[in-house]
């Protein structure tokens, strides 16, 4: 069984990037499995990464570099014996430390297991290209990664990819750098696939670190399913983007520098809508899905540093509900107990 790590920031493009990667395996006839790691209560990217033939695991609540170790253990223990994978992608959550990963599962000693280059991905548009500005636990990230993949370069200024890949060099000068948009599947990005075929290198054992406690991210997830719901695509999309803006500009308000992830996905019949928020000077990023739903549901993922976790909370679901109050949308929220599942919290509002 190989493993792929593939980590990097909250908004540095690893659902993408893995959602190519993995197609591309099974396409070759690769069985491959996917492990998504959510820092909140509720997962997002799971849904996306569905696909035939491909199996998806998601571990919540936690990250597997430090909290969640028994549960990857667990989890991997089981594809191995179910589902017989060829390959296992996994995605840390946006804080946690790659290197950390590897280390935890060369110790769960599973059978015939071999590892890939762990990659790291960086946005160039988000952070300065000052190594001294990076926050310490996106510099271990950085530090700890075999690959790093410089990505969104489509439609980030190229002065600053070349500043990035300068100071990716300063803090990690033996890492491989490659520069690609995940979003375009460009040449540059077939390159990270064919390096991807080779094997990683066991890096010397770091002292163990909790990223939760060092990235100060604070994290809340919801979901809402909803009840006579009546809008539209071009509504759907209109009420994630206002919904999304509405959240950051409150965010703002507490830490006007934060950076981090707010995820908001909304299920319609016919169609999935994503859409994201990565800092606070960022407009909504918008993505239309094609797909028939049995049920009708809005999540929301958030993680974002500096602000504390109950400021965030009331933040978050005092706007969606608001936001749903306006559109006249019944909706139940759904809280997931420590067992693991969903159950119902609050009842349906009350149209105007």
């Amino acid at each position: 069984m190989k493993v792929m790590i593939i980590g990097g920031f909250l908004g540095s493009g690893k659902t993408t990037a893995i959602q190519r990667i993995s197609k591309q395996l099974s396409d070759a006839g690769n069985r491959t499995a996917i492990i998504v790691n959510e820092i909140g209560e509720i997962g997002l990217d799971g849904e996306t990464l569905k696909s035939p033939g491909i199996m998806t695991q998601e571990l919540t609540s936690g990250c597997i570099c430090c909290t969640l170790k028994i549960s990857m253990q667990y989890t991997l223990q089981t594809l191995e014996e179910e589902f017989r994978p060829d390959v296992v992608i996994i995605e840390p959550t946006g804080i946690a430390f790659p290197g950390q990963i590897r280390e935890e599962i060369e110790a769960m000693g599973l059978s015939e297991l071999s590892f890939t280059p762990v990659v790291t991905l960086v946005d160039p548009g988000r952070f300065g290209t000052e190594a001294k500005e990076i926050p310490r636990f996106i510099e271990t990230q950085v530090k700890e990664a075999e690959i790093l993949g410089i990505n969104k370069v489509d439609v980030a200024p190229a002065e600053i990819v070349i500043a990035t890949e300068k100071m990716l060099t300063e803090l990690n000068p033996e890492a491989r750098i490659l520069k690609f948009s995940a979003k375009l599947g460009d040449k540059q990005f077939e390159d990270l696939i064919s390096h991807l075929a080779l094997p990683g290198i066991e890096k010397p054992s770091q002292d163990k670190k909790n990223s939760i406690e060092i990235s100060e991210v604070s994290a809340h997830s919801v979901l809402y399913t909803l009840k006579s719901f009546r809008l539209n695509p071009e509504e759907g999309s209109h009420f994630i983007k206002e919904s999304l803006q509405a959240i950051r500009d409150r965010v703002k308000e507490i830490n006007p520098e934060f950076i981090g992830h707010i995820k908001l996905s909304l299920k319609l019949p016919d169609s999935m809508i994503k859409g994201s928020v990565t800092s606070s000077e960022e407009a909504p990023q918008l993505e239309f899905i094609p797909r028939k739903n049995e049920k009708l549901e809005l999540r929301l993922l958030s993680a974002i540093t500096k602000v504390p976790k109950d400021r965030l909370t009331g933040i978050v679901e005092s706007t969606l509900e608001e936001k749903l109050n306006e559109s006249n949308v019944a909706f139940e929220k759904k809280e997931k107990k420590p067992h693991g599942t969903l159950t119902k919290i609050s009842g349906i509002t009350k149209k105007k």
